[in-house]
């Protein structure tokens, strides 16, 4: 789940004019949407001091509309790369390091499940204290971040309903089945 790439930060006062300027170094930012969220199924993984450092800016949603759907037999959420097609997604603005972006890369099956690509990200609410106060990006700005979305879907899955923002514990009644719960542990 990104659109400010590593030791970027971009800032802008037109949604769709992204400008980048100098930040923290060897850090990337990451816009996580699905289970990697605080209160989901998998946040202790973002939180694992052992896969790396991750550290929570903010809250934001992406530029485009997107369709995030709940699919397979284990309820994965799947952010479809098809853009101008579904809602604006909601999700939370990770720092992280090298370390824990390339666990991510691993958790996330990047390439094969999901691939990791830049998106616009407006930002709903700031929280991250790195950085000079100027520096730090105004609400209602734009970054880019790291996002980890699909284009290895299934064709039937564009029928799906499309969500604004992921809870595995929401009312679709389609709970997220954790890895270890699962036959196959792999996917």
């Amino acid at each position: 789940m990104f659109f400010a790439l590593s030791g970027e930060q971009a800032v802008a006062s037109n949604p769709f004019d992204v400008r980048k300027v100098s930040s923290v170094g060897r850090m990337a930012r990451v816009f996580v949407y699905g289970t990697l969220k605080k209160g989901q199924p998998n946040y202790c993984s973002i939180m694992d001091r052992t896969h790396g450092t991750a550290r929570f800016q903010g809250k934001g949603l992406t530029v485009e509309k997107y369709p995030l759907v709940i699919a397979g037999k284990y309820n994965i959420p799947y952010l479809l790369n098809i853009p101008g097609t579904g809602h604006r997604i909601a999700g939370e603005i990770y720092f992280v390091d090298d370390q824990m972006l390339q666990f991510l890369d691993e958790f996330e099956g990047c390439p094969n499940m999901y691939q990791r690509s830049p998106m616009g990200i407006e930002i709903v609410e700031w929280e991250g204290t790195s950085g000079a106060p100027e520096e730090r990006p105004a609400v209602n700005s734009i970054l880019e971040c790291h996002v980890y979305s699909t284009t290895t879907y299934q064709p039937e899955w564009i029928n799906l309903p499309y969500y604004d923002d992921y809870d595995s514990f929401g009312k679709h009644g389609l709970q997220y089945v954790l890895r270890e719960n699962r036959v196959d542990k792999n996917q």
